[in-house]
């Protein structure tokens, strides 16, 4: 019970720390943040799209950072290391994020997702979903939702443990609308199964065409 107990305990900070870093990073361009807990220091990498941001000048502001954490989170010894973000399109954050700022432009939602999918695929990935739930039309018009999938996604087991997924809310004038994105990454190896790559179908191989 004890063990549970750290367990869960050591997540909810995990998501605080995600929160907080998205919260006061999404200028540089977070994506995600790895945390590893050893007896000596806690190792926090962060992904974004541009760590100069993170860093600043002589390091001012990854210390600002650093001691922030360390007193929000009551974290001993943190040691905050940066990251870059290789692919975007392989990053559930970044594009859930392009999706909700673009939605925010008054994008078509359809075409826009067809679109992203098909990016995201194109860049090598085994599997994507990407889920709108929302205000997706016109002023008036009623919350639904649209789902788009590609390739292989687990939906249960151990094995969801390695597709990654993340969300974000977009603000357009019609209504809220929910963005959920889950990615399984180039080379992921699945207990007896074999990925074959996945044909694109028409209607999303011509999107943004």
């Amino acid at each position: 019970m004890v063990v549970e107990r750290k367990f869960i305990e050591d997540l909810i900070v995990k998501q605080g720390i995600s929160k907080y870093l998205e919260r006061e990073l999404m200028r540089a361009g977070f994506s995600r943040v790895e945390i590893q807990k050893t007896p000596i220091i806690t190792r926090i990498t962060t992904y974004v799209t541009n760590p100069g941001r993170v860093i600043g000048r002589g390091g001012e502001t990854i210390d600002a950072l650093t001691d922030n954490m360390r007193k929000k989170f009551k974290i001993e010894n943190p040691q905050i290391s940066v990251a870059e973000v290789k692919n975007q399109r392989l990053e559930p954050r970044l594009v859930a994020r392009y999706i909700a700022n673009s939605l925010e432009r008054g994008m078509n939602a359809r075409r826009l997702l067809h679109s992203m999918i098909k990016e995201v695929m194109n860049n090598g990935a085994l599997g994507a979903e990407i889920v709108a739930t929302g205000k997706l039309a016109a002023k008036g018009a009623r919350s639904k939702q649209m789902k788009i999938r590609l390739g292989y996604l687990p939906k249960a087991g151990n094995v969801t443990k390695l597709v990654d997924e993340a969300k974000v809310a977009s603000y357009p004038k019609y209504g809220a609308i929910g963005i959920k994105v889950r990615i399984v990454q180039p080379g992921t190896v699945f207990p007896h199964r074999k990925i074959k790559k996945v044909e694109l179908p028409k209607s999303i191989a011509a999107a943004g065409q």
